[in-house]
């Protein structure tokens, strides 16, 4: 288990609003259905001058040496749009990305964000400007992004933030909403004893003229 409690990592600022899950990890590699291996395809387009990723873009942030270890990504709003894809969640992770700070997220990546474990922290709009004046003024800062008081810890700094309740709660423990499920097995196979024997044969009745 690992329970996510605390946090201290590198902040990469990614000054661009709009992300979409095509930018995060480009549609032609989609092809597993495995969660591991999509860490290389992250920002491929942005990353690499080519599709065979012999060229690299030092242009991009990522691609600078003194990022070459950050776990949390400050950027601008509306990250994660466009399709629904899970791999983009899964490259973020793979990558070794821990937290994502921004004013805004997509809802479908907001979900699947927290079905796998990745923290998403939304602020508001200035309190992100204040954010990238401080990274862009101190490469390669760190920030500690306490999850039991809900705080990000910057020099000496802190910024409270607010998080659903039943999200935290899953985080803190290790639970994606599986394991959530689970807890409730005693309870669940109590319920399905109950269930009365005529609506049992029904079940099996309608399995059989399908």
């Amino acid at each position: 288990m690992l329970k996510f409690t605390e946090h201290t990592g590198i902040v990469v600022p990614l000054d661009i609003s709009n992300i979409d899950t095509d930018i995060i990890i480009p549609k032609q590699f989609l092809q597993k259905i495995n969660k591991i291996g999509f860490g290389k395809y992250l920002f491929h387009d942005w990353r690499y001058l080519d599709s065979n990723q012999l060229k690299k873009n030092n242009q991009f942030i990522l691609n600078k040496k003194v990022y070459e270890n950050a776990s949390i990504l400050l950027t601008k709003s509306n990250f994660g749009c466009g399709s629904s894809r899970e791999h983009a969640v899964w490259s973020l992770l793979d990558y070794g990305f821990k937290i994502i700070i921004a004013s805004s997220f997509s809802d479908i990546f907001y979900n699947n964000s927290f079905n796998n474990k990745l923290l998403l922290i939304t602020l508001q709009e200035k309190v992100i400007d204040f954010l990238f004046d401080i990274v862009k003024k101190n490469l390669g800062i760190s920030f500690c992004v306490n999850l039991i008081n809900s705080k990000i810890i910057v020099n000496k700094n802190s910024f409270s933030f607010e998080l659903d309740d039943s999200r935290r709660f899953c985080l803190l423990n290790d639970l994606d909403n599986i394991d959530l499920t689970m807890k409730f097995l005693k309870e669940i196979e109590i319920y399905e004893s109950k269930i009365p024997d005529f609506l049992l044969k029904r079940r099996e009745f309608s399995s059989k003229i399908v």
